[in-house]
């Protein structure tokens, strides 16, 4: 019981975290200074924008997501919890040190300290979960609901996420990586909202491996 009820509320927490931090960082993209479609997202992050506390906010809530979710898969899915944790530090990284304005990336622009930090941390923090995703899906320890999200979420993340990394090497900011990376991020948003709905679901069906206990 006291399992099932410190799971119940590591879903609430981790749905609460990810619908507030998406819904503060679209405000943020949205009303903030940043070029809509053809920049990077964390434009609405930098120094200058009126929103760009808005914007950490919202990337601090999904960190915290990130984190309490890992919190509750801790010990029957210790590979996903790892990944989860390291993407969520990542996060909080990602939001503590912002890129200057356009966030320049090599190959194709010069880019400060900062915007090298801020870029890596943030490619780091969605490849952490990407490969959460896909541990969780071949976990034989996960529930079947739990599993299924999981593949689901990262047979459509995968060849995004492989589409940002090469456009972001050919192409350079502009229209394309922008809509890739909205895409790959609000699959990210999406799976965090199905998995923390799924986890609570209760014991699994005979034959079937039970939920993730958490200690």
């Amino acid at each position: 019981m006291a399992d099932q009820a410190a799971t119940r509320l590591a879903a609430v927490v981790t749905a609460i975290c990810v619908l507030g931090g998406a819904v503060a960082v679209t405000v943020a993209v949205i009303a903030g200074p940043g070029p809509g479609l053809t920049g990077y997202v964390s434009e609405a992050g930098v120094a200058d924008s009126g929103y760009a506390w808005t914007y950490r906010i919202g990337v601090f809530a999904l960190a915290t997501a990130l984190l309490t979710l890992a919190a509750a898969l801790r010990t029957a899915l210790r590979i996903a919890a790892a990944l989860l944790t390291a993407g969520g530090l990542a996060t909080v990284l990602s939001g503590a040190v912002t890129c200057s304005a356009g966030c320049p990336l090599p190959p194709f622009e010069r880019a400060t300290v900062a915007d090298l930090v801020h870029g890596a941390a943030s490619v780091a923090a969605t490849a952490a979960v990407v490969f959460a995703m896909i541990a969780i899906a071949f976990a034989p320890a996960a529930a079947r609901p739990l599993r299924a999200v999981a593949a689901v979420a990262a047979a459509v993340a995968l060849p995004i996420a492989g589409a940002v990394g090469l456009a972001m090497l050919v192409v350079g900011r502009g229209s394309l990586v922008g809509v890739l990376e909205r895409l790959l991020l609000a699959v990210v948003v999406l799976w965090g909202l199905a998995t923390a709905v799924t986890l609570p679901s209760g014991p699994a069906p005979p034959g079937e491996a039970a939920p993730d206990p958490v200690p």
